[in-house]
């Protein structure tokens, strides 16, 4: 069992940059996957970026280059930090994990995770 807790989003103005921070908790000994998915009004769930428990990270490419996912895996939690954010980066930004799910062939999809946070609100405006 694993729970998320991610930190609280915000506003930024197009060109600027966000940090979000996502904690789990968990009595298993390795989260093996923890990554970032985000979901804008009318739209479906997306893969952001993933990073494995060796480090191993995937992005997509809608934000590879402005976006670099991070882990502490000794205090299990998984940062992402957003630059150069754009309008369309506004979206409720979700936490996921899996203990046994790797990153091996790319952006895993979204049934690759057991574990899900609330949600944060990121907003981007022009």
């Amino acid at each position: 069992q694993v729970q998320l807790v991610e930190s609280a989003g915000g506003s930024v103005r197009a060109g600027g940059s966000m940090r979000l921070s996502c904690a789990g908790s968990t009595t298993a000994s390795t989260i093996h996957l923890m990554g970032w998915f985000r979901q804008a009004p009318g739209k479906e769930r997306e893969g952001v970026a993933a990073i494995d428990s060796d480090g191993t990270t995937a992005y997509a490419g809608s934000v590879k280059g402005r976006f670099t996912i991070s882990r502490d895996n000794a205090k299990n939690i998984v940062y992402l930090q957003m630059n150069s954010l754009q309008p369309e980066d506004t979206a409720m930004y979700y936490c996921a994990a899996d203990l046994k799910s790797r990153v091996i062939y790319g952006l895993p999809d979204k049934i690759r995770y057991t574990y899900w946070g609330q949600g944060t609100q990121v907003t981007v405006s022009s």
